[in-house]
């Protein structure tokens, strides 16, 4: 018996005015599986996860997670996102609020869970991403680094069943992107679905099980990290990565 992917892509179109940024992408993820998405600036790869957490509205195709259409106008989004969890470039804390109070909002305003469970549960996902100590920390006491972990902690605050990443690490001083790809990659063994949108060739290599090229609005090639970065078939494919790797 096969069980669906949990990310379905499908002919996916997505134009901002007369621009069209996304031109028919399709692609599929399964449950535990960590697809990247790789590209140069303006390809349409941040576009296109904002479109599977329906941030983004889009004109043509379908993506459906866990079953849900993304594009449904009866979509209550909400329930989409009490199963995706989203960490963006800029970290998005709350200043006035501590490293734990972050974490603690969402569950307790949005899925009304009781406080003193949603307590100990950020105390463990602080711990997690290796904040144990920084819980009464405010934003600002932060580094760059330690930050992103608050925003990963605090989504996965969520219980989510897919994250999804965007170039998290592109902000960040090149002394504290370790820490935050160690999160994620412990994350990604756990079991965790991913989809994340990064520059960090190397992370790409060691945990993804495909990498997707994106140029002009098109995935121009993907395949299995080893076949990806060894043997690329497409000259757009060879020419990005002559220039990065």
């Amino acid at each position: 018996m096969t069980t669906e992917p949990l990310v379905v892509i499908d002919n996916l179109h997505k134009s901002f005015g007369h621009v069209e940024v996304i031109k028919g992408v399709s692609l599929a993820v399964s449950k535990g599986d960590v697809a990247c998405i790789i590209g140069p600036s303006g390809s349409g790869k941040s576009t296109l996860i904002r479109c599977v957490n329906a941030l983004v509205p889009f004109e043509i195709g379908s993506i459906k997670v866990l079953g849900i259409e993304v594009n449904d106008p009866k979509l209550d989004k909400l329930k989409l996102r009490k199963h995706v969890g989203m960490v963006f470039q800029q970290y998005n804390l709350f200043p006035h609020r501590t490293a734990l109070q972050n974490v603690m909002m969402a569950p307790i305003q949005v899925l009304k869970r009781p406080k003193k469970e949603v307590e100990a549960e950020a105390y463990a996902l602080l711990k997690k991403v290796r904040l144990e100590g920084k819980e009464h920390a405010y934003p600002g006491e932060l580094s760059g680094g330690q930050q992103q972990r608050v925003a990963i902690a605090r989504s996965l605050a969520m219980k989510p069943d897919l994250m999804l990443f965007d170039e998290v690490t592109a902000a960040l001083d090149p002394e504290t992107v370790g820490e935050v790809l160690l999160t994620i990659r412990q994350l990604a063994e756990e079991g965790m679905t991913c989809i994340l949108v990064t520059h960090e060739m190397g992370f790409a290599r060691e945990v993804a099980n495909e990498v997707y090229f994106t140029d002009r609005g098109v995935i121009v090639e993907h395949a299995p990290p080893a076949q990806f970065f060894s043997a690329p078939r497409d000259p757009r494919t060879q020419a990005f990565l002559s220039q990065i790797l």
